[in-house]
C-alpha cells in the first residue's frame, strides 16, 4: 500500500515537472530568461524528487537534493545510473541560480534580467528537459511494473 501512495506522489510530481518544463520553454521563447531559469530549476527538483519518491526514499524538505541518487544509486535501472552524474551536475547548476534568477544580484543592485542571459535559459530549459524525460521514463518503468505485479496477483486469485 505504501509503495502505491508513493508511486502516486511520484506520477503528481512529474505531471507538476512537466507543466513547468513546458513554461519554462514558453517563458525562454519569450525571453523571459530569468523566470525560465527558475521554471527549469522547479522542473527538475519536481523530477528527481520523483524518482525518489518512485523508489521509496525520503530526502530532506530542501529544493537540492540531486547527492540522494548518487548516494542511493544501486536502487535505480542500469540506464539510469548511467545519467546520475549528470542528473547532479543539473540540478546542483540550475539550484546555484535559483535565487538570482529571482532576485538577481542584489549586492552590485543588478535585476534578474541583467543576470540572467538567454545563453543561461537555453541551457536550464535543455537540462531540465533531459532530466524530465529520464525521470519521467523511469516512473513509468514504475507505474508498469506495478501494474504487471497487481495482474499478477489478481491472476493467482482468480
Amino acid at each position: 500500500m505504501k509503495k502505491l501512495r508513493y508511486l502516486r506522489i511520484a506520477q503528481s510530481y512529474i505531471h507538476q515537472a512537466g507543466a513547468r518544463l513546458q513554461d519554462a520553454v514558453d517563458a525562454h521563447r519569450e525571453k523571459n530568461h530569468p523566470y525560465a531559469v527558475r521554471l527549469s530549476q522547479e522542473c527538475v527538483e519536481l523530477s528527481l524528487k520523483a524518482v525518489l519518491r518512485g523508489v521509496g526514499l525520503e530526502y530532506p524538505r530542501t529544493h537540492e537534493i540531486s547527492y540522494i541518487l548518487t548516494q542511493e544509486k544501486e536502487r535505480f535501472p542500469e540506464w539510469f545510473r548511467a545519467e546520475v552524474e549528470y542528473m547532479e551536475r543539473s540540478s546542483k547548476l540550475l539550484f546555484a541560480k535559483r535565487e538570482p534568477s529571482l532576485h538577481g544580484d542584489e549586492s552590485s543592485i543588478l535585476s534578474p534580467d541583467e543576470v540572467m542571459s538567454s545563453g543561461d535559459a537555453e541551457d536550464a530549459t535543455k537540462r531540465a528537459n533531459r532530466v524530465f524525460g529520464l525521470c519521467s521514463k523511469l516512473v513509468q518503468e514504475l507505474e508498469e511494473k506495478t501494474t504487471e505485479k497487481a495482474s499478477s496477483r489478481k491472476s493467482r486469485k482468480d
